[in-house]
């Protein structure tokens, strides 16, 4: 045989074979196996019964086949499969290929791409082994059974080519039927086929309704520019509003960058146009540093929150580079900062929104046994006021601050740490720490006079630590681990009193319980003689089921009147710090971390239960912080958040949201969501309400529906199908 069949390794499931001689060590080999084999003279071989032929990759099973070696022609009767080297299936009646199989005609044809869509069809011509030409087509990846013989969804073709090369499938005088209704003629369509992951084309648009915007429709078209870079552009049109948003993204071998965005002219605001712009990028730099950069633009501020944007109220645009390596760590960076907050519009400009920060920790040789660090950090701030005028201070007395709060002071600040700490195991498996450290700060405040321009301070430090933790095993395999903890510190600050600038916000947690100072910033720091009393209690169960319990507090010789009463630290003794942790296997969670005072009187408790089943996934949390003018709240925040999610059956799956202010006594958020999915449609529906107002932005009701077909282009989520589950 002049293509494929020469040589020819011919296997006899009766219990014979015969090798015909290699006769070029250039050809090709293939393999066929059979019933029986016979030869009609020197030119034609006949083979039945479970015919195999295995060919580059490639594996056709017959009934029966006929090989004419002077035409190079084979005539295959069926039923017939051909299973490519790509993962296409072709079934058929009748064939008749060229030897090598890459051309010839099909009948009664069938082609299954990537087990998810099928076309069949009268006839199919196979071009030079790229192109499947298949006539009078039906395509769809709906199941087809007899009990069901009218799939969901089909696109009837007078004809349709399937690319291999380009993964492509193009239909000629396509009609789109629901249900064996015909809903839309088109004359010629494009779509890619499923095993095709990136192509120039439409995705799936979604209709919308939104109590602000009106009905539209976004229609999302997707533009490859390359292997490493594409473009989304996606108008949304609606009664109220024309937008095109646009997503862009490129990828490097030494990082990548994302840029997201949109333009709008809507009724909401006439005549002007909306936009805004959200970038990031990351790199890999010689010397293993590390660049990234963050961009967040916007023309107003309700633009966001209105399109359902981003929930951000604060918008940094900014670069750093950093390194971290095993005993170094260095970071450098420029940061602006926008706020959207209705409270903080009116005085931005006594914000502090232009920072510079760099940091440089180096971990030295171990030294008198111990671990010692040496720090610098340098962190600048700058106002966009250059004195408070008399508007200004009418809108900080607007906001509720005072004359010492409303500034347009910058800081420089620049800071040398050296710390050194060494740990002990005692002989009864206590463990003990020192830890000593030195800090010395230097100023430069401009544009305020209530401090010098320059300041210096120094602060050294000491702590003491002892823990002793103890486990035991119960006869019933159950474990528990206990560790008590007391720790004695002391600090003071030596020299002028500085500004404060990013130490306002302080949160006392299980992480900095032991800490030489709670403060988050190097601009504060906690001084005094100090104890500090924890402890920890861990249970394990032997059904795998986890407790864990752990508390502290600290206590001091005088109020240092340097903490908010919100923080829990206020005071010569603060709040209890209560963590409390149950894991029953992986399906249930419940943490909680409260801060309250002898008399129960809590300052911050935030509880979160979250529950994974077969068929139920839900999660709630609760949160209550008192207010603290000092941090920005006026009022006492107190919140329940809910989430549940629900699977009917294989098809059905539904989810629900739900956040509650019990400060105005009224819902803030509410979603519902409803989503269907079989082998070949996904429908997913949602609902949601956004309850509160602001300055910038109604009220607002928003419902999406999205109908994606299944079976074109890869989503990445197999669906198994059988027509036994449709018969059961």
């Amino acid at each position: 045989m002049r293509r494929v069949f020469r040589p020819l390794t011919v296997a006899l499931l009766a219990g014979w074979f015969l090798v015909q001689p290699l006769q070029s060590a250039q050809a090709q080999m293939a393999t066929l196996i059979a019933d029986n084999v016979s030869f009609d003279g020197a030119d034609t071989v006949q083979a039945s019964g479970n015919v195999e032929i295995f060919y580059e990759g490639q594996r056709l099973l017959a009934e029966r086949l006929v090989y004419d070696e002077a035409a190079d022609e084979l005539q295959i009767f069926g039923p017939i499969t051909l299973i490519e080297s790509s993962g296409q299936i072709v079934t058929a009646t009748f064939a008749e290929l060229s030897g090598d199989l890459k051309d010839g005609i099909m009948r009664g044809a069938r082609v299954v791409l990537e087990e998810q869509m099928q076309v069949a069809a009268a006839e199919l011509e196979r071009v030079e082994g790229r192109y499947t030409q298949l006539y009078k087509a039906v395509a769809s990846s709906c199941q087809v059974c007899a009990s069901n013989p009218t799939p969901l969804w089909q696109i009837r073709a007078e004809r349709v080519v399937h690319d291999q090369e380009e993964r492509q499938l193009y239909f000629d005088n396509a009609i789109f039927e629901v249900a064996g209704i015909p809903v839309l003629w088109l004359p010629r369509m494009r779509l890619p086929d499923p095993s095709l992951r990136r192509a120039t084309g439409f995705l799936i648009p979604t209709l919308r309704q939104n109590s602000q915007l009106g009905f539209g429709i976004r229609v999302p078209y997707f533009i490859t520019m390359g292997d490493h870079t594409d473009l989304t552009l996606a108008p949304f049109i609606s009664e109220e509003t024309n937008t095109l948003e646009a997503r862009f993204r490129r990828a490097f071998t030494w990082g990548d960058i994302v840029l997201n965005g949109a333009v709008s002219r809507d009724s909401i605001l006439r005549d002007e146009t909306r936009a805004y712009l959200f970038g990031r990028g990351r790199a890999n730099l010689p010397g293993d540093f590390k660049l990234r950069f963050d961009i967040e633009l916007v023309s107003d501020n309700g633009y966001l929150e209105t399109y359902d944007y981003s929930d951000a109220d604060r918008l940094s645009n900014g670069v750093e580079i950093s390194r971290t390596r095993r005993d170094e760590y260095i970071a450098a960076s420029i940061e602006t900062l926008r706020t959207l907050r209705d409270s903080e519009v009116p005085i931005e400009d006594t914000l502090a929104t232009n920072l510079i920060r760099g940091t440089y920790i180096r971990r030295l040789p171990r030294l008198f046994g111990g671990q010692a660090t040496l720090g610098f950090d340098v962190q600048g701030y700058e106002r966009e006021a250059d004195a408070v005028s008399a508007d200004l201070e009418q809108a900080c007395t607007d906001a509720g601050l005072t004359a010492a709060e409303c500034l347009s002071r910058d800081v420089l600040r620049s800071t040398v740490e050296v710390g050194w700490f060494r740990d002990w195991t005692l002989r009864n498996g206590m463990i003990a720490r020192t830890d000593l450290a030195v800090a010395g700060d230097f100023y430069i405040v401009g544009q305020d006079a209530g401090f010098e321009n320059r300041l210096y301070r120094i602060t050294p430090a000491a702590a003491a630590e002892l823990r002793w933790p103890m486990g035991r095993t119960a006869a019933n395999g159950g474990r528990d681990i206990i560790q008590p903890v007391v720790q004695l510190a002391w600090s003071e600050s030596y020299g002028d009193t500085v500004p404060v600038e990013d130490s306002s916000l302080v949160e006392f947690d299980e992480g900095n319980l032991l800490a030489l100072s709670r403060f988050p910033g190097k601009d504060a720091r906690e001084t005094g003689l100090r104890a500090t009393i924890g402890f920890a209690w861990t249970h394990f169960t032997p059904s795998g089921r986890e407790y864990a319990l752990s508390m502290g507090r600290v206590y001091r010789t005088e109020d240092p009147g340097v903490f908010g009463g919100a923080s829990g630290l206020e005071g010569a003794t603060s709040d209890w710090l209560v963590a409390t942790r149950i894991e029953v296997s992986d399906r249930l969670s419940l943490t909680n971390r409260s801060l309250f005072d002898d008399t129960l009187d809590f300052t911050k408790s935030e509880s979160r239960l979250t529950w994974f089943g077969r068929k139920v996934t839900a999660s709630t949390s609760y949160i209550w912080v008192e207010a603290a003018a000092a941090e920005g709240r006026t009022d006492d925040v107190s919140e329940w958040t809910m989430a549940l999610g629900y699977e009917f059956d294989r098809h059905w799956t539904g989810n629900l949201g739900y956040t509650y202010d019990f400060v105005s006594n009224s819902a803030a958020k509410a979603n519902v969501g409803l989503a269907y999915r079989n082998e070949c449609v996904s429908v997913a529906l949602s609902l949601s309400r956004k309850f509160t107002s602001s300055t910038n932005v109604e009220p607002a009701t928003d419902v999406g529906l999205t109908v994606a077909l299944a079976g074109f282009g890869r989503d990445g989520r197999p669906y198994a199908r059988s027509c036994a589950e449709v018969k059961g």
